[in-house]
């Protein structure tokens, strides 16, 4: 496959300027077949790192359009490979013109991902970097550009290789007491500084596999589960969060019947909110499956808004309080008192009195009006529990990295239980090494083809 010679559009339709990128072993030869600069050597003569002003002219001889094309010659490139880009007026005729010229004179289409597959592949980064261009691509806040912008710089994989060297060093160590077993005297490593080591390695990847969840909520938003009885004003508070009349709103009791989703960027921090389906007993069949969904949504929730109506005193409230309470698990809960306005200081007393057994923050709200948003918005901030992030900052976003940290995490617990244990050193080595395996399978030192396709199939294509 890296024998061919790949062409793609690298940017979003609609702009004023159209690059298409051209890589591998004839990306200079095929560029140069259809463009001639205005003036000057031909493109094949000139220097890595210049751009040359000129037209490209289809087989017929006939313009297509007036081009600036960049020159990388291998191994200084992205992908490491001779490459041009080629950049041309925003039109889409004049993009796919150039696209299918390319293509008759020798190119193939990129897959998606394929430039910086290459790139990989061509070392001119590992696995964990080219992942981190696609969180780059995709970063939405400042904190996932800070993550994605350290993981591809190699902060991430400096922190694994040193894990690793240590790894090797207690392999080397007990292998070499294996390779002399036949003299039992010789003990080539003090067991209580390999102990010390190995404990230092375990919190090490403890703490990187614990940083997930951090990293996942900074990735993928932190989940907030609106719920409450039908009528609280769930939907009304969600189009208030959204700025925008995303889920219906009426008085008509059991609207909402499924799950409605979307994203906000509040403070730096992006939050998925989750409006539920009221909770209520009814006969509805289908109305009930979306109460149960609402109840798993808590479940997966890291926070949980309760919208409770302040102007009904909740005839059913003990009953509300044992639906809900064994659903919260580990989330933090916050409990809304809506349509605040139309009570009075009496009520609001009331209504406090009634939910002291609740263990939970309480606002007053009125989600009709707006009012308290600005409060809710720094209450949400500070229930979140997002680390300001550093560009010095480990943290685990991708699920693939969390997955192979938490076997290497189990296989270096085995060691340090070995250790105490005085378990026979071919064990031991045998989970050192399935501890540098995992890791090493992080940076893309073991990886296999079919792992790298599921990886790089995601990326968009031009990238």
């Amino acid at each position: 496959m890296n024998q061919d010679t790949i062409c793609a559009i690298a940017t979003a339709q609609g702009g004023a300027i159209g690059i298409i990128r051209v890589s591998g072993p004839r990306a200079i030869e095929i560029t140069s077949s259809v463009f001639a600069p205005i003036q000057g050597a031909p493109l094949s003569d000139r220097k890595a790192y210049t751009l040359t002003f000129g037209k490209i002219y289809n087989e017929e001889n006939e313009e297509i359009d007036e081009v600036l094309v960049s020159l990388f010659k291998a191994p200084h490139s992205y992908t490491g490979e001779d490459s041009t880009e080629i950049a041309c007026h925003g039109s889409s005729y004049i993009l796919q013109q150039v696209m299918q010229l390319l293509i008759r004179k020798g190119c193939r289409m990129a897959n998606p991902g394929e430039y910086t597959q290459r790139a990989f592949l061509n070392g001119k980064m590992d696995l964990s970097q080219a992942e981190a261009v696609a969180d780059l691509v995709s970063s939405s806040s400042a904190a996932t550009h800070r993550l994605a912008i350290n993981q591809m710089r190699g902060g991430f994989s400096k922190e694994l290789k040193n894990l690793r060297d240590q790894l090797l060093h207690i392999t080397s160590l007990i292998e070499l007491e294996l390779d002399f077993s036949d003299h039992e005297e010789l003990e080539f490593a003090n067991r209580d500084e390999l102990k010390a080591l190995a404990s230092h390695i375990e919190e090490t990847i403890a703490k990187l596999t614990n940083s997930f969840n951090v990293g996942n909520a900074i990735k993928n938003g932190v989940p907030v589960a609106i719920i409450g009885e039908t009528n609280a004003g769930k939907s009304t508070l969600l189009n208030l969060l959204l700025h925008e009349d995303k889920a219906i709103v009426s008085d008509i009791h059991g609207t909402t019947r499924d799950v409605i989703e979307d994203t906000i960027n509040v403070q730096g921090i992006t939050f998925r909110f989750i409006d539920t389906a009221g909770i209520r007993q009814t006969e509805d069949e289908i109305e009930n499956l979306g109460i149960e969904r609402t109840f798993q949504q808590m479940r997966q929730a890291n926070i949980i808004l309760w919208m409770v109506d302040s102007t009904d005193l909740l005839s059913r409230l003990h009953e509300i309080k044992k639906e809900v309470i064994p659903h919260i698990g580990e989330a933090k809960l916050l409990v809304l008192f809506n349509k605040s306005d139309l009570i009075n200081e009496q009520e609001r007393q009331a209504l406090l009195s009634d939910f002291t057994d609740v263990p939970s923050d309480k606002m007053f709200i009125s989600a009709k009006y707006g009012k308290q948003l600005n409060e809710l918005e720094n209450k949400l901030v500070c229930l979140s529990a997002i680390p300001e992030v550093t560009e010095n900052d480990f943290i685990v976003t991708n699920v693939r990295h969390y997955e192979a940290l938490s076997k290497a995490l189990d296989s270096i617990r085995r060691v340090l239980y070995g250790l105490k244990t005085g378990l026979s050193g071919d064990l031991i080595s045998e989970d050192l090494r399935q501890c540098i395996y995992e890791l090493s399978d992080i940076v893309g030192d073991v990886t296999t083809d079919e792992v790298l396709g599921n990886i790089f199939k995601n990326f968009c294509i031009g990238k």
